[in-house]
């Protein structure tokens, strides 16, 4: 109730004789800051501006002779300077007790109707522009001589074509179904090239035959929103007149295929340190992002840290290329998994850059035979405890461990004495010795008669 009567409150209330002069000034709440005492004594008409003084004259006439007036719409002048629109109503009081004019600020008002006009000529200036990009987009989309064709995303109907798709392709312009005017072969691309599109947003160009005489074409599809909802743009160029060395487009098949492959790829500089990874490669190593893995070595991760990447790297270098290199990634939160590596050196497109393949290979047969044979020769030599000295046993088994180990590096590097010595830590003569210890030739394994 209190609420509705603060609302009704009038802003300004003026008591006047019949005629027109101020005699007393009432103000709400709102305006109690304005000094009215000036007006007092002096007629209304000197208070308003403009307009405002015939609006005034009015009003007071039609109280005189009617007892009340219409509404008035009047800009108020206060002493201070300020200026508000008012509505005023005039009552005549009985008698000679002479008039009371009652007043609403029409301020707020005023303020909206200015946020209109301006919301108005906003929206005025965005459809010129509008206008402006659609005629550039239909210039455009005419004059291509790429042909562009517009389909809807869910029932494939032509939305769109522009010219060279109708003159090259016989494509309907709009309305039809794009399925019924391709052969089969041409719709399998096509369903495969959208189903890219669909989830990645784009794709890369696929090649597929159109038109009456079969012609081949790169296809490429791009999805969009429009008002009427979500349409695919393809952009289909003849295959003979494009460059097969584009490389926009190179650059976005050989990113689709890396961040794609089921194997782990990692690019390495000279140092091996990591400067490029895929999510397969990340997967093995067990972290969340490329840039937990970029600026460290390889070498983290890898079983035999040091020597692993320093046979990578040399022999890249020496052959440019390493092929099924057998080693171990561990990962971050302790995984360890058995890959087979294939290196490649970057060349002179990309010097001092090495590209690493990683395949999970699950456990290695090769290392399980080893491992079974020196288990074989290790636990009847433990059971020789009550009959030999530890001393002797201990140099026994280390022996055993020893010539296979050298057996392993040398399959794992394919019999190449230098590298295997590179990957166990030893020196040439070192190892030769050992080789010669053990009986070892090439990759052979000679069983060593056990000690009685």
């Amino acid at each position: 109730m209190n609420a509705d009567l603060a609302f009704a409150e009038p802003d300004i209330t003026l008591h006047l004789d019949l005629d027109g002069v101020v005699r007393d000034v009432t103000l709400a709440a709102s305006l109690s800051g304005e000094d009215t005492q000036p007006w007092v004594g002096h007629r209304w008409t000197e208070t308003v501006g403009g307009t405002g003084v015939n609006q005034v004259e009015r009003i007071v006439r039609d109280a005189c002779d009617g007892g009340i007036s219409a509404f008035r719409h009047v800009t108020q002048r206060f002493p201070s300077g300020l200026e508000l629109p008012m509505e005023y109503t005039v009552v005549r009081l009985g008698g000679a007790a002479g008039l009371v004019a009652v007043g609403k600020s029409l301020q707020a008002v005023a303020e909206l109707q200015s946020r209109l006009v301006a919301a108005q000529q906003a929206m005025e200036r965005d459809y010129w522009k509008l206008r402006d990009v659609e005629t550039r987009y239909r210039l455009l989309f005419d004059a291509s001589n790429e042909a562009v064709v517009m389909i809807n995303a869910d029932s494939l109907s032509v939305v769109e074509a522009n010219p060279a798709a109708i003159r090259a392709l016989g494509i309907s312009p709009v309305g039809r179904d794009l399925a019924s005017q391709l052969k089969p072969d041409a719709m399998d691309v096509l369903n495969r090239v959208l189903s890219v599109a669909r989830a990645d947003g784009k794709s890369s160009r696929s090649l597929v035959r159109l038109g009456p005489d079969g012609k081949t074409w790169f296809m490429k599809a791009s999805l969009m929103t429009r008002e009427t909802g979500k349409v695919f743009l393809l952009q289909i160029a003849p295959a003979d007149a494009m460059d097969a060395e584009d490389p926009d487009t190179l650059v976005t098949d050989r990113a689709i295929a890396f961040d794609q492959s089921p194997d782990g790829i990692v690019v390495i500089d000279a140092n091996g340190m990591v400067s490029q990874a895929n999510p397969a490669f990340l997967d093995l190593i067990q972290v969340g992002s490329e840039q937990q893995a970029i600026g460290k070595s390889l070498g983290t991760w890898l079983s035999r840290p040091g020597a692993d990447v320093a046979v990578l790297l040399s022999g890249t270098k020496r052959h440019g290329e390493i092929r099924l290199f057998a080693t171990a990634i561990e990962g971050e939160l302790g995984t360890v998994t058995d890959v087979e590596i294939s290196a490649m050196d970057g060349g002179a497109e990309y010097p001092g850059q090495t590209t690493v393949i990683l395949r999970d290979v699950g456990l290695d047969s090769r290392r399980s035979v080893i491992e079974q044979e020196a288990r074989t020769i290790i636990l009847p030599t433990a059971g020789q405890i009550s009959k030999r000295n530890l001393s002797a046993l201990v140099d026994d088994i280390v022996g055993t461990v020893e010539r296979y180990c050298i057996i392993s590096a040398l399959e794992i590097t394919g019999q190449n004495r230098t590298a295997a010595a590179e990957l166990l830590g030893l020196s040439r003569q070192s190892l030769y010795l050992k080789l010669g210890r053990y009986e070892i030739k090439g990759g052979s394994r000679k069983k060593r008669a056990n000690k009685s």
